[in-house]
């Protein structure tokens, strides 16, 4: 095991507890935790991890933008459940599903 001069405590990013390193996941806000050049990693307790949604995010920034800019009724969390529901059902309006 290397050590790289870390931190041996960390805080947990959704509950603030304060725990070891080796008891905690780390987390990569851009979603690949495997690439670790000129990281810094963000920790959760293991409790918090397991509530976390672990499916794929890849075009998510792109669709909550366009989203934001979507001059249509409703606001912003009407439209996100909306594009979802449409998503679901299949009737994305020609629309890709983004995996």
């Amino acid at each position: 095991m290397w050590n790289r001069g870390e931190r041996t405590e960390v805080t947990c990013i959704a509950c603030g507890e304060t725990l070891d390193r080796a008891d905690a996941r780390e987390y990569d806000k851009h979603g690949d935790r495997f690439e670790r050049r000129e990281k810094s990693f963000e920790h959760l307790c293991k409790p918090c991890y397991r509530e976390l949604c672990h499916q794929p995010r890849r075009g998510l920034e792109s669709l909550l933008v366009a989203l934001d800019r979507a001059e249509s009724e409703g606001g912003f969390v009407e439209r996100y459940y909306e594009h979802l529901t449409d998503a679901t059902e299949g009737t994305d309006g020609g629309r890709e599903r983004e995996r």
